[in-house]
């Protein structure tokens, strides 16, 4: 995942211009930037590691939560739902997801990558890709891997929305389709990049070609350095998935639940929980699987994976205390399902900041995310009478837009932030570039309005497509009797 900052060659060599004349005289030629790729055991373990907790966030943590949370007679609906997304999307991805996410797209590489490793054409045991360190590598497949965990988790999210109404069939046509055109390019405009190495190889190409006076070589190394995705060349930072997860899954679960309608008896009925005992142990598995989902994302195992970790540990903790304690001066009891909401709410808010923001600023984040995000569930929602099932918008939505703008504040190093990184200034060294608050919440601003903006409106045509089609909403009798025997003949529970 993205833990740098896209700086123009122009900026890195405004530092250059700065230098008193004789300085830039003295200084001797530059030579074309040379490397090796070195692969580490203890980062291949690492993220070996990291790939199967994230997995086991899905299955069975979020197959848990989820089917806990809804009725029993809809509880297997929920679990086959969930597990059917995440073996679908993992054969999805390695046909041609992984290489509309993470290859150069040509014409259109801004938004999406192309399809040269289709069926993973080109890749074996030899392949590397690059980490977040000068000449530190990772095996291609461990990357893949670990990338295929968050393309089978984030349509999973959604399913929560509209959960307890949506024919099956109909959501399977939608998860291929909405992985498809909307996941795996967000996904390349927001990670894809070209790595330090080939950065510093270019900046340093770019740099040889000025001094030589070489326009087209020039030319040339510059359109390398922009051959980014479109939200990478912003500046916004995403550490582990802020918008291409959370965001991304939150929005198209509030389109799909205004779409498909709400429950019959909605409003009217009790739709409480079944079993808030399997949504504290599905809880808990997404709370472990986490520390994979954020501190995996530095992709090696070094003293940022060790941030990231505590980060994920202490804004959990402060999500969950803060709903705990703002419901129960609300509502005059803390509830157990308010705790592990704000455990997750606090879990997704850190998410796109677990690298780059400071333990204490974490807490802040956390916090913040548990009481904007028990407002919103609470009060907010209810006033727009919206039936998201499981609070799909609610958490992962208000609190992926809470993390994401708070990436741009807590990476502040006056505010204990590891600051943002710059591979550029000087080619081949990672240095931490001038912080300027109102060009990194920019950055962030912009990454979240565009991530609302094309998930919801790519998503509303894709459930209306599905709609005109197929139809999304099973009929009322299979609603009353319940999804568990209508649409798979079988029951969660014999008693």
């Amino acid at each position: 995942m993205k833990n740098v900052t896209k700086i123009s060659g122009l900026a890195a060599l405004g530092a250059l211009a700065g230098l008193p004349l004789w300085a830039q005289e003295a200084a001797a030629p530059l030579a074309p930037y040379t490397f090796e790729q070195s692969v580490n055991n203890g980062d291949v373990a690492w993220m070996s590691i990291s790939t199967v907790l994230v997995l086991l966030m899905t299955v069975p943590g979020l197959a848990l939560f989820y089917g806990g949370l809804v009725r029993s007679k809809n509880m297997l609906s929920v679990l086959t739902q969930v597990f059917a997304i995440c073996a679908l999307v993992s054969i999805i991805w390695v046909t041609y997801g992984y290489s509309m996410a993470f290859t150069y797209g040509g014409s259109l590489d801004t938004f999406v990558g192309g399809f040269s490793k289709m069926f993973l054409a080109g890749v074996d045991v030899n392949s590397k890709v690059a980490t977040f360190t000068n000449g530190v590598y990772l095996p291609e497949f461990t990357f893949i891997a670990f990338q295929m965990t968050f393309a089978c988790i984030t349509p999973a999210l959604i399913v929560g929305a509209f959960a307890e109404r949506i024919k099956f069939s109909s959501l399977m046509v939608f998860v291929v389709l909405w992985v498809t055109l909307i996941y795996f390019p967000m996904a390349h405009m927001v990670w894809w990049w070209g790595g330090p190495d080939y950065l510093a190889q270019e900046q340093t190409a770019l740099l040889i070609a000025q001094a030589a006076g070489d326009t087209a070589a020039a030319e040339a190394a510059a359109a390398n350095l922009a051959a980014n995705g479109l939200l990478w060349n912003w500046g916004a930072l995403d550490f582990a998935g802020g918008t291409v997860v959370h965001i991304n899954a939150g929005v198209a679960g509030l389109v799909g639940c205004i779409l498909v309608g709400k429950r019959i008896g909605f409003g009217r009925e009790s739709m409480a929980p079944h079993s808030l005992t399997m949504t504290m142990i599905g809880a808990s598995l997404l709370f472990v699987g986490w520390f994979g989902f954020n501190a995996g994302s530095n992709l090696e195992a070094n003293a940022i994976t060790s941030l990231a970790i505590v980060n994920t540990f202490v804004a959990a903790g402060a999500g969950g205390v803060a709903w705990m304690f703002i419901e129960w001066a609300m509502k005059g009891k803390p509830s157990l399902l308010g705790l592990v909401s704000g455990v997750v709410a606090g879990l997704v808010a850190v998410t796109p900041a677990a690298g780059f923001a400071g333990p204490m600023g974490s807490i802040v984040l956390g916090l913040v995310a548990g009481v904007l995000c028990f407002l919103f569930v609470a009060y907010v929602k209810n006033a727009f009478k919206l039936d998201d099932s499981l609070d799909v918008f609610g958490v992962h939505g208000i609190g992926g837009i809470i993390g994401a703008i708070g990436t741009g504040i807590l990476v502040n190093p006056a505010l204990g932030g590891a600051g943002i990184p710059d591979y550029l200034s000087q080619p081949g060294t990672l240095q931490v570039a001038e912080y300027v608050a109102s060009t990194a919440i920019m950055a962030q601003i912009k990454a979240v309005a565009f991530t609302l903006a094309f998930s919801g409106v790519g998503s509303f045509i894709l459930f209306k497509l599905v709609d005109l089609t197929m139809g999304l909403r099973v009929k009322e009798d299979v609603e009353r009797e319940g999804l568990d025997i209508a649409e798979h003949g079988e029951r969660a529970y014999y008693m």
